[in-house]
């Protein structure tokens, strides 16, 4: 069992154990009903990339490329439109959270990275001073929020931090979350912002170190309670999966393609969960 399937199966049990249910929840499904959730709130993992520990569970498949085309959309392409999204990435679901017939998702997401120049920000202070304390990356943008309509981001603050051990210089990342769906969403989310720490590792030519991950509102819907179980009752697989980033170190940020990263021996445990999507 790796560390994501254990911290996998302790969150499910404690959601169906403490959780309580939403009120006035916003989400809606497919055929208009009110998706309510049964959630807690504060939820803290750690994960060591640099002894292995990826938090991706063999419980179930886990579809992380569009994940990370997801990334690029947001942190390279510093984009919002669902055009580019589809033309470049053959990348579908944001569609259903399309504002009006405006073809974007609003002034969320990859539009507020651009507004701010977030990206090279972020690589600069970096580069002048790799011990700063301050690269931050914030989506949570109150004008933004304003100027439109969209979907609030999920994942909408990384930080990321510097270590020397020895010789070799890791980069740390910590993801936070206000809301997370524990059956869908979870080692999606994790993974994708994984691969964007890679990234920048791979930049400046360090290593990957630890993934911090905290979510305020981990949930499961009032429909996933049965595949709860199902994943409660699975046995993991024998394999211990990991994401490789195949650029030579220094590669620049912006020349990182999806092509280029492999998750390697994952082997999860099949047949594929069925969920109704909460939108």
């Amino acid at each position: 069992m790796t560390k994501a399937d254990k911290i996998l199966k302790e969150n499910i049990e404690r959601i169906l154990a403490e959780g309580v249910f939403s009120e006035n929840a916003r989400p809606r499904y497919k055929d208009g009903n009110v998706a309510n959730s049964k959630y807690v709130t504060g939820v803290f993992a750690e994960y060591d990339l640099s002894k292995g520990e990826f938090p991706i569970t063999t419980l179930r498949p886990i579809p992380i490329k569009s994940a990370i085309k997801e990334v690029l959309w947001i942190y390279q392409d510093q984009s919002n439109s669902l055009d580019l999204l589809e033309e470049k990435y053959n990348v579908y679901y944001w569609n259903e959270w399309e504002v009006g017939d405006t073809r974007t998702i609003g002034e969320r997401y990859g539009a507020v990275v651009k507004k701010h120049d977030i990206m090279t920000k972020i690589l600069k202070q970096l580069e002048e001073n790799p011990w700063n304390r301050r690269n931050v990356i914030s989506l949570w943008d109150y004008e933004a929020f304003e100027a439109t309509e969209g979907l609030l981001p999920c994942a909408f603050q990384t930080m990321f931090d510097v270590r020397r051990v020895d010789e070799d210089i890791y980069l740390d990342a910590t993801l936070t979350q206000r809301s997370n769906d524990m059956l869908v969403a979870h080692h999606i989310n994790a993974m994708q912002y994984v691969a964007l720490q890679m990234m920048i590792a791979k930049h400046f030519g360090w290593k990957v170190g630890k993934f911090f991950y905290f979510i305020n509102n981990l949930h499961i819907y009032d429909n996933q309670f049965e595949q709860a179980e199902e994943l409660l009752r699975r046995q993991p697989t024998a394999c211990q999966p990991r994401l490789e980033l195949h650029v030579p170190d220094g590669t620049n940020f912006f020349d990182i393609k999806a092509e280029d990263f492999e998750l390697v021996d994952y082997d999860p445990v099949k047949p594929q969960l069925k969920f109704d999507l909460a939108i």
